[in-house]
């Protein structure tokens, strides 16, 4: 990779399995490289997979293979925006169904640990909107939800 800045996610043992599902399943992604060890490390052998390069929607990103030593938490997620319900639909179900975790408020995790916020952009604005009034029934209504609800959103914001 040529970034200048690359996020570097710490995994088990299964980063070319996560790169594989990221790059299946969100647009603009792909598996760039993976990178055998030259030799025996802590958590593994010579020729084990020890990063994996990947693009996640245009952001490069790099997956170690570093045992159990680390473990991802929700001060780090990665946002998307969706466009509409299909798509939040889409992406969420994804990563629930393959083993993640739904949460609240849009997040959920992937299976392994990585948190997501599947974040139409409707609400965005919504939170954003000028009138403070519509905003603050936007968001109410979104503290409600596990995976967000497009037609609810605009409904708290038409009052």
């Amino acid at each position: 990779m040529t970034a200048k800045n690359t996020i570097c996610l710490w995994y088990d043992h299964d980063a070319e399995e996560a790169a594989n599902f990221y790059a299946r399943t969100f647009p603009d992604s792909r598996v760039v490289a993976v990178h055998q060890a030259p030799s025996d490390y802590p958590s593994g052998k010579q020729g084990d997979v020890i990063t994996v390069e990947f693009i996640v929607m245009g952001i490069p990103c790099v997956g170690l293979n570093g045992g159990k030593a680390f473990s991802h938490s929700e001060a780090f997620s990665f946002q998307v925006s969706t466009e509409d319900q299909a798509e939040t639909d889409r992406l969420w179900d994804a990563i629930v169904s393959h083993g993640g975790e739904a949460s609240v408020c849009g997040w959920c995790k992937d299976k392994w640990g990585v948190s997501w916020q599947i974040c139409p952009r409707i609400l965005i604005e919504a939170i954003a909107n000028p009138d403070r009034a519509a905003a603050k029934r936007a968001f109410e209504a979104m503290m409600e939800m596990g995976k967000i609800d497009v037609a609810k959103i605009e409904a708290a914001l038409k009052g």
